[in-house]
């Protein structure tokens, strides 16, 4: 069956590039850098300033999609805003109103993102649809189950998150939950910060059609037709770090191993390999903050 080429004018493309930035950094701007989330969090806020307004600029590479064998890779300069109030926050991966907080306990919205990749580099998905920038949001429950010292604490969250592409304009493409177990630590008598998590990425059907589906009209010889079915996406491995190298200048970065051998879509010829690698790198940069704390 021939292959359906679906080609994109350069005055749209770039338009559509233009969006999908403007949208990181719209969700940058709210939340701090994205690809670090949740790990390394603010734990206690008492003390820190109610708002902070600074500079974010880092690089982060992963694969296109998950058990893809072609990357993705970005590189930005965005705007940052912290804001702890004590319903409304917007801070390192969460936003919005935080519902129920005590001193174990969390719910919230949160927010994650993946890069943009075009079908045209990557060989498996040559005249299909390109995959746009996906964000995710939605309802997300912390809970802390241990504090091994007074510098550490072990932390499970269970998010689970509507996730929205940005290509040509919005469309929902599913639902996404990832239960994530947590540890993270200070280093005593040091500004370096480290967390190290373990999770599981689920995708309900239309997610996983998204990534995985192939449609009857965009079968070829070498990609037959495939119906991708909800499961497990990947599991997922990560270790992060940050510094403060000056009250107002922080350096950070992540790397992520996953193992898609598990994917409930092992069967789809756009599944093509079991293992992944991410890593990223970043600074921050506090610009302006207030005088008032949070509580």
């Amino acid at each position: 069956m021939p292959v359906t080429t679906r080609s994109t004018p350069p005055s749209t493309r770039s338009l559509q590039q233009w969006s999908a930035r403007a949208l990181l950094a719209a969700a940058v701007a709210l939340t701090s850098p994205l690809w670090l989330a949740p790990a390394l969090a603010d734990t206690a806020s008492d003390g820190l300033p109610l708002w902070e307004l600074g500079v974010f600029a880092g690089a982060v590479s992963t694969p296109a999609y998950p058990a893809s064998i072609e990357r993705s890779g970005l590189g930005l300069v965005l705007p940052v805003l912290v804001y702890r109030g004590e319903v409304f926050r917007a801070e390192r991966g969460s936003v919005g109103a935080r519902l129920v907080h005590t001193e174990d306990t969390e719910f919230d919205i949160g927010f994650a993102a993946s890069l943009p990749a075009s079908s045209n580099d990557i060989a498996a998905r040559q005249g299909m649809p390109d995959l746009g920038t996906l964000v995710e949001f939605g309802p997300r429950l912390k809970t802390v189950l241990a504090r091994p010292d007074a510098r550490s604490q072990v932390r499970l969250e269970l998010p689970l998150r509507s996730v929205i592409e940005v290509q040509g304009g919005l469309r929902t493409q599913g639902f996404a939950a990832e239960p994530e177990l947590i540890w993270e630590t200070r280093a005593p008598a040091s500004a370096w910060r480290f967390a190290t998590s373990a999770s599981l990425i689920f995708g309900d059907a239309r997610l996983n059609r998204y990534f995985y589906g192939v449609p009857a009209d965009l079968a070829t010889a070498q990609r037959p037709a495939y119906d991708a079915q909800s499961g497990l996406i990947a599991t997922r491995l990560s270790a992060s770090a940050s510094r403060a190298l000056t009250p107002d200048v922080r350096i950070f970065g992540f790397v992520r191993a996953e193992n898609y051998a598990g994917n409930a879509n092992t069967g789809s010829p756009l599944h093509l390999r079991s293992t992944g690698t991410s890593a990223g790198i970043g600074l921050n940069w506090t610009l302006r903050r207030s005088e008032a704390r949070a509580r």
